[in-house]
């Protein structure tokens, strides 16, 4: 079937069998073919062609916006494998479940990711029970899951920040009422830095500076992403759009594509988001990873150009000023973890004090919600600075 439409309504895996204009007013020699290159979307858009004819007999549709709306599932039920809403419960009781599912979650993504290194195709029939266990970790509690994330070394961090980009797209879904599948959304998550097992190990894990040679390697790992998955078993046009565009900007300067403003989905948009914030808080092999809350100041003085704002500020909310997992150093000179994020203000979440800075000793644990004590937070400490590690802190959550 023949059918008229606008090219902003063009999407991967439609046909087309027409283009309306003449040969002057587009960058191609032949006006019928499959759209199965995304550069191809971004030069129709970029040109004088403004309405062209698709063949759906032998591509896809047009997107039926209204319907996918309409049976998108509530937010509460986003896991689609759960047959009821999934039951709130608090951090302590969340903790060892997202710990054993970060473990189970790390040997999938690693056999995922070699298998892609070796020039297989990646099925997502193999991850899906992952992204569904880190769904319904998420709903149970949010918290536990975007804190034990955290807990990754140099050496795991190309397969863990894959899964924690996973469950930060999650979280943000939820908290912006994504009206959308959720399992597609962790998916993409889970497979946006597939690209990367195309970069030489030299490269990939280089300590010191890159060459801009070694960076141009490194940039195309987008592409290379989307060829990867673009062949591969069940893996849907959300996850394609996500590895190909989470490092493109709002004001333009990103890659591959250097798409900007409305002409970045979504998706894209909420990925770059989740994508630099795990990046910037992991340890790396050429750097230390920053604390939370100084990773949410810093990207907020990248936002006007880098992300959309209403995203981030999004995304802000979704983990706290002060994240969970976050050392803080109150007024009354005592060590405190924060274990929850406030209702009222993000400036005054639940925390849990166990350190007397003035007697240099642990005391009895106690919880206090910042929003009812005249208790204040005097700064954000690093826990090396202190004798801890962040698996104290995570150690402590759990107590």
């Amino acid at each position: 079937m023949r059918k008229k439409i606008s090219v902003s309504e063009l999407r991967l895996g439609m046909f087309i069998d027409k283009l309306d204009g003449n040969w002057l007013q587009h960058p191609f020699w032949k006006t019928s073919f499959k759209l199965d290159n995304p550069k191809n979307i971004t030069a129709l858009k970029e040109s004088a062609v403004t309405h062209l004819w698709i063949d759906t007999s032998k591509g896809l549709d047009v997107e039926d916006k209204q319907a996918s709306k309409a049976e998108a599932p509530p937010v509460q039920n986003d896991d689609k494998t759960a047959k009821e809403p999934v039951k709130a419960v608090p951090l302590e009781e969340e903790m060892m479940a997202a710990k054993e599912t970060l473990a189970r979650a790390k040997q999938a993504t690693m056999a995922m990711l070699q298998e892609a290194r070796m020039g297989n195709s990646v099925s997502a029939k193999d991850v899906a029970p992952i992204v569904d266990e880190i769904s319904q970790s998420i709903a149970r509690n949010s918290n536990a899951m975007l804190t034990v994330t955290r807990m990754k070394s140099k050496d795991d961090y190309t397969y863990l920040h894959s899964v924690a980009v996973c469950a930060l797209m999650i979280a943000l879904g939820k908290q912006i009422n994504y009206q959308g599948d959720f399992h597609s959304l962790g998916m993409a998550g889970l497979l946006h830095d597939v690209g990367k097992m195309a970069i030489p190990d030299e490269i990939l894990n280089k300590p010191g500076k890159l060459t801009d040679g070694e960076f141009d390697i490194v940039k195309n790992h987008p592409f290379s992403g989307w060829e990867i998955l673009k062949n591969s078993d069940d893996v849907d046009e959300i996850a394609l759009d996500v590895c190909l565009h989470h490092h493109e900007r709002v004001d333009g300067n990103g890659y591959p594509d250097k798409l900007s403003g409305d002409k970045l989905s979504l998706v894209a948009r909420m990925a770059a988001v989740c994508d630099v914030y795990d990046a910037i808080t992991s340890n790396r092999c050429y750097k230390a990873g920053w604390a939370p809350a100084d990773a949410l100041k810093k990207m907020a003085e990248w936002k006007d150009g880098h992300f959309d704002e209403k995203i981030f500020q999004a995304f802000v909310k979704t983990v706290g000023i002060y994240p969970t997992g976050t050392l803080v150093k109150l007024k009354s000179n005592r060590l405190a973890v924060v274990v929850e994020q406030g209702h009222g203000t993000l400036l005054k979440p639940v925390i849990k004090i166990f350190y007397s800075c003035s007697h240099k000793a642990p005391i009895p644990n106690k919880v206090i919600n910042l929003s009812a004590s005249n208790e204040e937070i005097d700064s954000i400490e690093v826990p090396e600075d202190w004798g801890l590690e962040h698996k104290d802190l995570m150690d402590a959550l759990g107590k």
